[in-house]
């Protein structure tokens, strides 16, 4: 006979289900169930229903009671970083707040390659550790699932390093890690020929070693001025399709031309577009691609937010991601970057919490999680508070005080 438990009571249940994954959503939109208990048996989610009621189950129920008003929300996702890395990049950071611009930094040495540098210089035990010790950070912060990307090795052999260190990391903390192949981030200073050839050289070598390890099903790519063109990145992705990669992309950050090749190639999600004008906009908006706004990134680099009031009026599906990595965003902490981008764009908390939840869940093609409802993952974080309005409110400085993942109780702030 399966264990089921019955966990609350709670003041308030926020179970993000019956809304929309496209377009604005309005506070009034949101179900609120009072006085709740979630019914959770082998790691997934039972019923939701009136604590007191659901306690009083003649079946063989184990009841897991809490103390004090709670607030329940699903887990978050953070559907967009880059935890897995060597070094640190803190004197980037001095010199972009003095004043040098992006090439200036490069050029002293910082800058992508600078992590790509340090990375290779790790071992593979070496990034587990830092991996491991990013992903708890994130689990006490209420996040359950984390993509990680690679993408600092730029070699075949690099590469496969960081993509088994993000897979033994994953072996062995409580959140899910969702890997995600970044080989084409740049292209490497070491490297011999062009952009085309080294596409080529990793579509036809790296690739089929993935599907045969089983170390990713997403392929990404970085389409900028100072990366790959549109016209040189075509290939790369009619590859990966072939083989049935998710196609996702590093978007319009500083140009735009990635979210038309988002569209193109059926992306599953285009991240970052601060450059996106209105034309972007209503590309994204009229396709099936979520839109990712990283506002981590516009923190880290001092640049305009994604427009994601425009994206979400025009109808497009916004979800939200910390891109926590070592050089433009280093901040990684979801629930406060979504709570800034919330106040600067005048999104609703609806909208804002459908970023981090089910709308994140999506950017990863996930279908099993980013909802408190019967049959999805049990994944769900508790604050201490009767008013679910306070997450958002304190800006990132109020914290869940219980975080469960697939219903066993992984984080509890009153034992550490």
């Amino acid at each position: 006979m399966k264990k089921t438990t019955l966990i609350g009571p709670f003041k308030q249940v926020i179970p993000m289900s019956g809304l929309s994954l496209k377009g604005a959503i309005s506070d009034s939109q949101l179900r609120i169930f009072e006085d709740a208990g979630i019914l959770v048996a082998n790691g997934k989610i039972q019923e939701i229903g009136n604590f007191e009621d659901l306690s009083k189950r003649p079946n063989n129920i184990e009841i897991q009671e809490l103390k004090g008003n709670h607030t329940c929300l699903p887990g978050l996702i953070d559907s967009h970083t880059h935890i897995c890395f060597g070094g640190s990049r803190a004197n980037d950071y001095a010199m972009r707040n003095a004043g040098m611009s992006y090439l200036e930094i490069a050029k002293a040495g910082g800058g992508i390659w600078d992590t790509v540098t340090q990375t290779r210089k790790a071992t593979q035990e070496e990034l587990i550790k830092r991996t491991t010790k990013l992903a708890n950070r994130h689990l006490k912060s209420g996040v359950t699932t984390i993509e990680v990307k690679s993408g600092y090795g730029l070699s075949i052999d690099e590469e496969l390093k960081m993509l088994r260190a993000i897979a033994a990391t994953n072996a062995n903390v409580s959140a899910d890690l969702i890997s995600t192949c970044l080989a084409a981030h740049m292209l490497p200073k070491d490297y011999e020929g062009n952009q085309t050839e080294y596409l080529a050289e990793i579509s036809e070598k790296l690739f089929p070693i993935l599907k045969d390890e089983n170390l990713t099903n997403r392929i990404d790519a970085f389409i900028e001025e100072s990366a790959f063109s549109a016209e040189q990145i075509a290939p790369y992705f009619q590859k990966a399709k072939a083989l049935g990669f998710d196609i996702t992309v590093h978007a319009d950050q500083f140009s735009t031309s990635g979210s038309k090749v988002a569209i193109d190639f059926q992306a599953i999600s285009a991240d970052h577009l601060e450059a996106s004008t209105q034309k972007e906009v209503d590309l994204l908006a009229s396709s099936n691609v979520i839109a990712t706004a990283l506002p981590g990134a516009s923190i880290g680099l001092g640049c305009d937010f994604t427009p994601a009031r425009k994206i979400l009026d025009a109808g497009g599906a916004l979800a939200i991601a910390s891109d926590h990595n070592p050089g433009s965003a280093p901040m990684g902490d979801l629930l406060t970057q979504a709570a800034i981008l919330g106040t600067f764009e005048k999104l609703s908390n609806a909208e804002v919490l459908a970023g981090i939840t089910f709308r994140a869940a999506a950017a990863l093609n996930l279908k099993d999680r980013g909802q408190i409802a019967k049959g999805f993952n049990a994944d769900f974080i508790g604050f201490h508070t009767d008013n679910y309005q306070e997450i958002l409110y304190n800006q990132g400085n109020f914290k869940p005080c219980m975080v469960w993942k697939n219903g066993e109780l992984v984080f509890d702030k009153h034992k550490h």
